[in-house]
């Protein structure tokens, strides 16, 4: 036991200082190739040219820490592959911005690399809850539903880096509850994945966070996003607990519904859903009045709450996590009404000044 706590520390730490310490290096690289990105005065809330590429400092990290701490089975194997791949295709986007249906394309062959390599879902929990059987053996559907899992998620959380320090900081939580999780199962071995994916991505964050200094771009999001769907796979759908599915739903909750709600909108407007728009929470969080910072907090507190609603789940039961997801839509509401009236108080007395002027 003594032994497992300090590879996890140690794990955590080397993640974080490889991945501190590498990313001004990788800053100077973005700005010498062209990584750089240009602000465009819609979608882009940052007014000077960025240094982009500062997901490789994040990958360089974690695959360091993992080749240290972590025993390679054939699953990580599989997970390190795509990984790489992913990470391939987030730089050659970040320095020439590649069109979406050949990102869709290279994602597609990552995730059944994964796939190929054991990362799979098996079981599904049985939505009919009158039935005999609580799960459904997937057999020859497993394989696409799993490669539907890994590019939605991996797609989910490129969605949401729109602010200086979200996307990151949304995947730190998850690794974070993951990472407890696992330990909460004794998963050694995914404990230490998540060890090195947080550490990896803590490092990263003092440069990202607001003013950020470098976006860590399709490199760094397209990579966290493809861990944590691998990784949620590796710890949680193998087991075959009715709660098993609801987990990880709950954990990366934030992405996954930004992305459909994305999705909902487009098509509503008839538009491509492969099309950017500037509707995602984030945005909308901005048009209410609130700055970056509180923007980023909140977004945040709301994937912490839910990531906590997992881990009650896990080891409290459904009720009691229901009793939490409620508090924390209770607590949306109620922050969103509040800061309407704020905004509305605020637009009055601005313009009380204006006819004072």
């Amino acid at each position: 036991m003594e032994s497992n706590v300090l590879r996890l520390f140690f794990t955590l730490m080397v993640a974080f200082l490889v991945s501190f310490a590498s990313t001004p290096i990788i800053k100077k690289l973005a700005v010498k190739i062209g990584a750089m990105d240009i602000p465009d005065g819609k979608r882009r809330v940052h007014k000077l040219p960025i240094a982009r590429l500062g997901g490789l400092a994040i990958f360089y990290g974690f695959i360091v820490a993992i080749l240290c701490f972590s025993n390679i089975d054939k699953s990580i194997r599989g997970l390190l592959i795509g990984s790489v791949i992913i990470v391939g295709l987030g730089i050659i986007d970040d320095v020439f911005k590649l069109k979406a249906p050949v990102k869709l394309f290279v994602q597609i062959v990552a995730a059944c690399i994964a796939v190929l390599h054991g990362i799979k879902i098996t079981y599904f929990t049985n939505p009919n809850i009158f039935g005999a059987e609580n799960y459904i053996e997937l057999g020859m559907w497993a394989v696409p539903i799993t490669v539907i899992w890994i590019v939605g998620v991996t797609n989910a959380v490129n969605l949401i880096d729109g602010l200086d320090g979200l996307a990151v900081g949304v995947s730190s939580i998850s690794c974070i509850s993951l990472f407890a999780i696992s330990l909460i199962t004794q998963e050694t071995n995914i404990a230490i994945l998540t060890a090195a994916a947080a550490g990896a991505a803590f490092g990263f964050l003092p440069y990202n966070i607001y003013p950020a200094k470098i976006f860590m771009g399709d490199t760094g999001s397209n990579f966290l996003g493809f861990f944590l769907a691998c990784i949620s796979i590796m710890g949680l759908f193998k087991s075959y607990a009715v709660i098993s599915f609801a987990i990880p739903l709950l954990i990366l909750g934030l992405p996954i519904f930004d992305t459909l709600f994305a999705i909902v909108r487009r098509i509503y407007n008839k538009k491509s859903p492969m099309e950017a728009d500037r509707g995602h929470l984030h945005h909308r969080l901005l048009d209410m009045g609130f700055d970056q910072r509180q923007a980023v907090k909140i977004l945040c507190i709301a994937s912490a709450l839910l990531s906590l609603s997992a881990v009650v789940l896990l080891m409290s039961g459904a009720s009691r996590s229901i009793i939490l997801i409620f508090s924390v839509i209770l607590l949306v509401w109620a922050g969103m009404a509040l800061s309407g009236e704020g905004n509305d108080t605020s637009h009055i007395t601005t313009q009380q000044n204006s006819e004072g002027e």
